[in-house]
């Protein structure tokens, strides 16, 4: 029988939370999602289970409503680093989930370490 696309990305998710998770040393998660039309990243406590922080570009002060794009991608990096600093997060592990290190994730990724937080 035949895989989903969706079972082989929860595959891939789980693994990649499950590699990250042994190595994490009491650092909040930085996680990450994407659809076709938004991207959105939470900082969370796993061993709290707390969101410490989050940006979207569902959020208006941004202006990237419904775009999902490098440059809406790297704006979501630089605020979700800012808003970490003022949560007294600089340590983090970044989460991927199920989707490749490349591109909007990429870009997200870069935008956050430039704006202080280190993975």
């Amino acid at each position: 029988m035949a895989i989903s696309k969706r079972e082989l990305f929860q595959k891939r998710r789980m693994r990649t939370r499950s590699k990250l998770r042994k190595t994490a040393n009491g650092r909040p998660r930085l996680s990450v999602h994407r659809s076709s039309k938004n991207i959105s990243v939470q900082l969370i406590d796993d061993a709290q289970g707390v969101t410490l922080a989050s940006a979207s570009t569902l959020e208006k002060a941004l202006g990237f409503v419904g775009k999902n794009n490098l440059e809406a991608a790297a704006k979501v990096g630089s605020t979700i680093a800012e808003r970490a600093k003022k949560a007294g997060v600089e340590d983090v592990y970044f989460d991927r989930g199920g989707f490749l290190f490349h591109g909007k994730i990429k870009a997200l990724a870069e935008a956050a370490r430039s704006g202080g937080l280190k993975f």
